[in-house]
């Protein structure tokens, strides 16, 4: 007797499940293995060597992992600096699906006549990301599209890179306990859950249109709701270049380009509590006017208001040393019983991202440090917490400060590029001067349910 067609897929899915959790798992026990014998065996590995091996390892297979290895490499406490250096680089070697693929894929999407829908459709991936490819298109009325079409078994191949992620968590922990690391993997996961649905990508994209409509250089594309299902999703295509084209234009280009990017990202976080979590250099391009495209809203977070009430109440902290209100805010986000100590090696960090905003002057954002924006700081702050863990044990790193950290960190290596230089502490206090939690609450809530966005932690 024949096996029925649903029993060979999940034969198929089940196959390919076992030969990812092979591969990385491999990958993963090979660095479990350098990183014990490191530890117990005294055995000193490579480590270079061993990140550049990792990293290729992981580049060459598409998925989440991928991205898990590029937001790990922008959280500069998460990874040893080698790793965090090659990670940081970390790109997807893998092929793309090739055309007989894409076809069956789309006819799957929208129909055996999906190509009469188009009045072209280009065979070749225009770009590649984590978890799927984009395709450039024409639609029937001339305008341009960007088809964004999802890897197969996605779902299977998160479920598997977030078990491995757990893992190179516990080896994490067991060489160091200065970090816990378990909300970590909770907010990645729930990220990560969320970018494989595409129905919730449009509505985040319709909602940062909104958002931004105020703002006369930031652009959105449009989604084109009749061409886009829960894997496919088709958007109007926005011409552009990539900012490190104008790594060496004139200072007053680059400064309109920083300021440009500063306010897409900071303005629908004070405004609306909520930020583009992924500052991927592929995410934005520049027009002819220097105008910023925002691009792939794949990974979103909405915040508490208290949450964002709670960077400002950091920043007043910080700016009058008062170190009642720095617990307050630091508690507001969720670090809960923390020592003196802890609070001032958390201070040291704070006071490193706050820095540009504080200093009333036209100035940098900052330096580069071993190739990574922040690195020194963070390498001071996690000696500092390693020594306190003995005594108060691990500091605990709430949720919703992975992806606030990311965004600060991955904007600031982008403005490092631009070498702009800003009044950044004019520019941040301007955004946030009519700042009040009660209209945040009410502007949050109207505009989750003007886009029937249901957020869950």
């Amino acid at each position: 007797m024949g096996m029925s067609k649903t029993s060979q897929n999940e034969d198929s899915k089940l196959g390919s499940r076992i030969k990812r959790y092979g591969q990385v798992t491999g990958t993963m026990a090979g660095l479990a293995a350098k990183l014990a014998g490191e530890k117990y065996l005294g055995v000193k590995i490579e480590r270079d060597d061993h990140a550049l091996q990792l990293t290729q390892a992981l580049g060459n297979m598409k998925g989440p992992l991928m991205k898990v290895g590029q937001i790990l490499a922008t959280i500069p406490e998460a990874l040893p600096s080698e790793y965090a250096q090659a990670f940081q680089e970390l790109q997807s070697n893998a092929p793309p699906m090739g055309w007989p693929f894409v076809r069956r894929r789309m006819k799957t999407e929208l129909g055996p006549d999906w190509q009469s829908k188009f009045e072209s459709f280009e065979k070749d991936a225009a770009a590649a990301a984590s978890l799927g490819q984009v395709h450039k298109a024409v639609a029937k009325n001339g305008q341009l599209l960007a088809c964004k079409l999802q890897y197969p078994d996605m779902s299977s191949a998160i479920e598997a890179d977030l078990k491995q992620l757990k893992i190179i968590f516990s080896i994490y922990e067991r060489y160091d306990k200065s970090i816990q690391t378990q909300n970590i993997h909770h907010e990645l996961s729930a990220r990560l859950q969320e970018e494989l649905d595409y129905a919730l990508e449009a509505k985040y994209t319709k909602m940062y249109a909104f958002m931004l409509k105020d703002e006369p250089n930031v652009h959105v594309p449009e989604i084109i709701d009749e061409l886009s299902t829960d894997r496919l999703l088709t958007s109007t295509w926005l011409e552009g270049q990539k900012i490190l084209n104008f790594v060496d234009s004139h200072a007053e280009q680059r400064n309109t380009l920083a300021m440009n990017m500063f306010r897409a990202w900071y303005v629908p976080l004070y405004y609306y509590g909520t930020i583009h979590g992924d500052p991927h250099l592929g995410n934005y391009t520049v027009r002819e006017d220097n105008s910023i495209n925002l691009l792939d809203f794949g990974c979103v977070r909405v915040f508490r208001p208290e949450f964002v009430g709670g960077v400002i109440d950091l920043y007043n902290a910080l700016m009058t040393k008062d170190d009642t209100l720095a617990v307050h805010a630091y508690e507001t986000w969720g670090f809960n019983n923390l020592s003196k100590e802890q609070v001032e090696t958390l201070n040291m960090w704070a006071e490193f991202l706050y820095g540009p905003v504080m200093d009333d002057k036209i100035r940098p954002i900052g330096e580069v440090t071993n190739g990574v924006y922040g690195r020194e700081t963070a390498e001071k702050v996690h000696k500092k917490l390693r020594e306190l863990s003995r005594e108060n044990g691990g500091v605990s790193v709430p949720r919703e400060f992975v992806f606030m950290d990311r965004a600060a960190l991955g904007l600031g290596s982008v403005f490092l590029h631009l070498k702009a230089e800003i009044n950044w502490h004019r520019v941040f206090n301007e955004l946030i001067q009519d700042f009040s939690l009660e209209t945040l609450h009410t502007r949050q809530a109207k505009v989750l349910k003007r886009f029937d966005i249901l957020v869950s932690d």
